[in-house]
């Protein structure tokens, strides 16, 4: 048998606009000979629908489109298509589809509640014993996404109940190097129950998340024998054979002993042709298409500018505005808003202070020119005096400090609103997620826009990424320049970022200790760091989080980032002892 994995970017509450394209890929699936053809996790709602599923008129409604689409599948093709099922309570589901009808409806049974997920909120999880579907000379089982990632889950069951292919549909959302973690975990699954597992993953951006897409084929000795294409659609054609899977069960004793608590039940879908199905001699050494993994740097580049770029095209938006600094951060957010969007449709704005220097100028107006797109200069030193003009008596006494920082950082910040208001343009911010995590930024300054694309990349990483561009590209996109001077914010004289945070090399480790691995002071000093600039780091990261609370929605890459994945209290006292 011959199964497509339809690698399609939906999205949410887009019912019928989803269908059609499930239905444009099912098309070409079965052009290509599938008998199988296999979409993502809630296709038809979009992944994660969130609070609409509250909505009984979007309930309602998917499952229209669900009908809808039902009638696009031709006889002699089965089509396994995610969406929500109301049944009594509401179900994160699969239907599998023939020939114009729904022929099963499978239910998740494990639904994650962590990290991003709040699955529990929504869904009732499905119970017994998972099904087994007889597709012509082939068994599978059916599954959703968390069902296979427990080695004791559905899948185990059909594969004991006699299963010979695995199909998992799911919606397993990006941060960096998850898609290895997956795929050795899907490695594991195939090897141990001896059975195909087939993995169709949904890709595209949705507000902070992205999906890889990245499906997967692994034969049944847990080999790796085809892989579809990151941060893409893609369509995947893999052949399947069924004595494969049953000469490696007969080869697993212990597969073969364990007992069955629930015995899947066998659903009818596609009766076997006449004839006896191919002898396991017979069965061709076929090469199937395996797109190379990008390397970390690579897919975290992907990741944003799939973020970035679904962002303004789901929600309307076409041209992004960008204030350029000269410095890594702008200067990457710039390239992979290019990247993103197009360079015709990037505005850069250069606004110079006092303190800005003439390499820092030089810089914005070289990235500018390498990216070809757009650019304004609009020097702040006008307004900067008129501010200090207008405070001076109120000020009167008080030496400069942060404030005087501050208030230059929120007129770039009007600035850039400005153009936004006038011309429509979504303002994109810069911040990375090691100064966000301390509160190294201004609220209502540099954190202000309508989307911040380098959030929840550390700055280490950020220079990583930069380099990555440059390297792909083959020219100088950001200047060698901008990669090694050192960073500053450049508010006041002479300023630099060491004079207020740990050198980067130091503060990054020290932040993926406290935020991403949850681990305490105590654990962090222990692995080497200096207890101070731990402490001093903690305090920083707890005390920022009102301004975290109000800056705009950036992707997410790392493991564990800021916003709806880590949801701590604004106002707390909780700091750990020390002995």
């Amino acid at each position: 048998m011959k199964i497509a994995l339809a690698q399609i970017n939906t999205v949410v509450g887009d019912v019928w606009g989803n269908v059609e394209k499930a239905a444009d890929a099912l098309d070409r699936a079965v052009d290509g000979g599938a008998g199988l053809v296999a979409f993502p996790e809630l296709t038809i709602t979009g992944y994660p629908p969130q609070d609409l599923l509250l909505r009984p008129s979007f309930i309602r409604d998917n499952l229209n489109a669900l009908g809808e689409f039902a009638e696009k599948v031709p006889e002699g093709v089965a089509a396994a298509i995610g969406f929500a099922d109301l049944n009594g309570d509401l179900y994160n589901a699969c239907a599998v589809v023939l020939g114009g009808k729904i022929l099963y409806r499978y239910y998740k049974q494990y639904l994650p509640n962590y990290s991003v997920f709040d699955e529990n909120r929504y869904f009732h999880g499905g119970e017994g014993a998972p099904p087994i579907l007889r597709l012509s000379h082939n068994l599978v089982g059916l599954s959703i996404c968390e069902d296979i990632w427990y080695p004791a889950g559905p899948p185990h069951e059909q594969a004991i109940g006699g299963a010979g292919v695995l199909l998992n549909i799911s919606a397993s959302p990006y941060h960096r190097l998850k898609g290895d973690a997956r795929e050795k975990m899907l490695g594991v699954r195939a090897d141990d129950y001896g059975c195909y597992v087939v993995f169709c993953n949904l890709v595209g951006g949705q507000d902070e998340l992205v999906f890889d897409g990245r499906s997967l084929v692994f034969d049944p000795g847990g080999r790796l024998i085809a892989r579809a294409k990151q941060f893409e659609e893609d369509l995947l054609f893999v052949d399947v054979y069924p004595e494969e899977s049953l000469i490696h069960h007969l080869q697993e004793p212990l597969l073969r002993k364990e007992s069955l608590t629930r015995v899947p039940e066998t659903v009818e879908v596609l009766p076997p042709e006449p004839g006896t199905p191919i002898e396991l001699a017979d069965v061709p050494e076929t090469r199937y298409r395996v797109e190379p993994p990008l390397s970390e740097e690579g897919e975290v580049l992907e990741a944003l500018v799939l973020g970035l770029g679904d962002y303004f095209r789901k929600n309307g938006f076409s041209r992004a505005v960008i204030g350029l600094s000269g410095g890594i951060d702008s200067s990457t957010g710039a390239a992979i808003a290019a990247r993103a969007l197009g360079s015709e449709n990037v505005t850069g704005v250069l606004m110079p202070s006092r303190y800005t220097s003439e390499e820092s100028n030089t810089d914005a107006q070289a990235v500018v020119k390498n990216l070809g797109i757009d650019s304004l200069e609009i020097p702040i030193g006008p307004a900067f005096d008129a501010y200090l003009e207008m405070l001076e008596e109120v000020f009167e006494g008080l030496p400069e400090d942060e404030t005087e920082e501050n208030i230059q950082a929120r007129i770039r910040g009007n600035i850039l609103m400005a153009l936004s208001n006038k011309f429509g343009w979504v303002v994109v911010s810069t911040g990375n997620k090691s100064e966000t995590s301390v509160g190294y930024s201004t609220l209502y300054g540099d954190t202000a826009g309508g989307f911040s694309v380098i959030q929840d990349v550390p700055k280490t990483l950020v220079y990583r990424v930069a380099e990555h561009i440059n390297e792909i590209e083959g020219r100088e996109i950001i200047p060698d320049s901008v990669l090694t001077k050192e960073p500053s914010a450049e508010l006041r004289a002479d300023q630099r970022d060491v004079d207020s945070l740990p050198p980067y090399d130091v503060l990054d480790p020290i932040l993926e200790a406290y935020v991403e691995e949850d681990k305490g002071v105590g654990e962090i000093v222990a692995a080497g760091f200096d207890e101070e600039d731990v402490t001093d780091v903690v305090k920083r990261v707890e005390a920022a989080e009102y301004k975290r609370r109000q800056s705009p929605t950036g992707i997410k890459v790392t493991p564990r980032a800021f916003g709806r994945e880590r949801r701590m209290p604004i106002t707390h006292r909780y700091f750990e002892r020390q002995k």
